[in-house]
């Protein structure tokens, strides 16, 4: 959560899904302020991540950066466009089945 905010990543959204999802305990949501910004935060993940002792992390949908993924083995981060977050809401989606708690809003 911290590297997000370092990142100026906004809207951050921690969504727990532990015992309601066998992908990941947690998800957490957030939006970059432009194709470059989602890309800079993703990559800024991935590099701070590790030194921490997480391992295999991957990221899906650089090229574009409208979406991207990053898969940090118990936690998947989606990091979007703010029109694109708004399109897909998957808070929305989540909210039925796992509590939401917003953070470092």
């Amino acid at each position: 959560m911290r590297i997000l905010d370092d990142a100026k990543a906004e809207g951050i959204v921690l969504i727990d899904l532990a015992g309601r999802s066998p992908m990941a305990d947690y998800m957490v949501i957030a939006t970059g302020r432009s194709d470059r910004h989602v890309g800079a935060i993703a990559e800024q993940l991935r590099t701070k991540l590790k030194p921490l002792g997480v391992e295999g992390i991957r990221l899906e949908g650089l090229p574009n950066c409208d979406w991207v993924l990053v898969d940090a083995g118990d936690v998947i981060v989606h990091v979007f466009r703010p029109e694109v977050r708004s399109f897909y809401n998957l808070e929305k989606m989540w909210s039925p089945e796992a509590p939401r708690e917003p953070v470092l809003a």
